[in-house]
């Protein structure tokens, strides 16, 4: 495998990886295992690196994802959504998929298109979508942090994602799907960031929704040194996006009898990241016609027509759209002073006093009369998903706070399921981590 360069001598925070050397942190040391540590990315060249990006295989459909690979041989997507370059209808989860997620990797690395890096490094990553900007720092999180709860969660995985995900990173012998996670502000980081940042970065790709994905490496001795210590120092950081790319590695590390087993992550200031609205569409209104809907809805809220697509401004607020229209909610009730992290968040109200009662929509997880639609993806996705006929209703939320998002995650509670939704979204491709042999 080809290697690049990093401009230092091999950190003490390194596995050695291919001589099969033992871990610095085995399992008597996992306490002081450091909550990221510097990895040896495989990656682009510079010169690939606007061929390989691509937006994260569980944000784009079959549809999408064969058609961003379209023409563009090197794309990620014919690792992360091998299903592509497969016969129509096969099963994204049969064994032929992952074997062929594998062979499009070594396929990328015989080319020269993927190397891996000489020495551990760090890397700072910048995502900028129209005038938002956020920079954070790529490395390896620690596995028995994830298992001793500093690297916190929200939310509960699905066993089928979960193994997907497994057989993913197990096929292709590596991480290749990064997780988004946000820490307090540190003026450390900050100021490696804003110097390292004035380089020229290794990769600089759009992927196709828009989003310029840049990366630099962080190899000095001093720089790696300051950022492993000012992650340690810090009590926790929280998932914001991928936990069951996180779960996954927790498996694949557990299988494999890994003590000091990582996985891939971007860590973001909280100050940085953006959320969006996370919306909601119904097929039916369970037997209801629009009159009586409308009159168990005024139990707990107040609904006042819109006049058009209308965008809750703030919590306890919420859009309404129906083939006859746009509709303002708002709660009647708040919710009471002593109500938990969770059962103050909008997705809980809107579950607990709409969804349920008047719905029918008991467990959101896995009734299938009901989806979810990004933010990004605008209001006028929910207007044509009702126009079409197939859904009767949709639900426009106010976005979920980071801080409230932190509540929970601190209280050890799991929130509703897409309860959040982070944008922009990391790239798959720019950086990935190989397992050790």
């Amino acid at each position: 495998m080809a290697r690049a360069g990093c401009g230092s001598s091999r950190s003490s925070w390194d596995r050695d990886d291919e001589a099969g050397g033992s871990h610095p942190f085995a399992p008597a040391g996992l306490v002081n295992a450091p909550l990221l540590s510097p990895f040896a990315a495989l990656r682009p060249p510079p010169q690939w690196a606007p061929d390989v990006a691509a937006r994260p295989y569980d944000v784009v459909s079959f549809d999408e994802a064969r058609q961003g690979a379209s023409g563009k041989p090197w794309s990620f997507l014919h690792v992360s959504r091998a299903e592509i370059d497969l016969p129509s209808g096969t099963n994204p989860h049969a064994p032929e998929v992952y074997q062929r997620a594998s062979h499009a990797l070594q396929e990328m690395i015989g080319a020269g298109v993927l190397v891996r890096e000489a020495e551990p490094c760090f890397y700072a990553y910048r995502m900028t979508a129209g005038d938002h900007v956020q920079t954070g720092i790529a490395g390896a999180g620690s596995i028995a942090a994830y298992l001793e709860n500093r690297i916190r969660r929200h939310e509960h995985t699905r066993p089928d994602k979960e193994l997907d995900r497994t057989r993913q990173i197990e096929a292709v012998r590596a991480q290749t799907g990064p997780v988004l996670t946000v820490h307090a502000p540190d003026p450390e980081l900050t100021t490696v960031l804003a110097a390292t940042t004035e380089t020229p970065p290794i990769a600089d790709a759009r992927t196709d929704d828009g989003t310029r994905h840049q990366v630099w490496r962080i190899g000095d001795r001093d720089a790696v040194a300051a950022i492993a210590q000012s992650f340690s120092a810090m009590p926790a950081i929280w998932i914001a996006d991928g936990h069951h790319r996180s779960a996954a590695a927790a498996r694949v590390a557990a299988a494999r009898h890994d003590a000091g087993g990582r996985f891939l992550l971007v860590s973001f200031p909280t100050d940085d990241v953006r959320i969006l609205d996370y919306n909601r569409v119904v097929r039916d209104l369970d037997g209801r016609d629009e009159a009586a809907f409308f009159a168990a809805v005024g139990e707990h809220f107040t609904v006042t027509p819109a006049g058009a697509a209308f965008r809750p401004e703030r919590p306890g607020v919420f859009g309404l759209c129906l083939r006859s229209g746009w509709y303002r909610l708002e709660l009647r009730q708040p919710p009471s002073p002593g109500a938990s992290p969770v059962e103050r968040l909008d997705v809980s109200l809107l579950n607990d006093r709409l969804l349920s009662p008047v719905l029918g929509i008991t467990d959101p997880r896995t009734d299938p009369r009901i989806d979810f639609v990004g933010g990004g993806r605008g209001l006028s996705a929910l207007e044509e998903r009702v126009n079409t006929g197939d859904w009767a209703v949709a639900f426009a939320l106010h976005p979920t706070r980071l801080a409230d998002l932190i509540a929970v995650a601190d209280a050890g509670l799991v929130m509703p399921p897409k309860s959040t939704w982070f944008e922009p979204k990391l790239a798959d491709g720019l950086l990935s981590l190989p397992l050790s042999d």
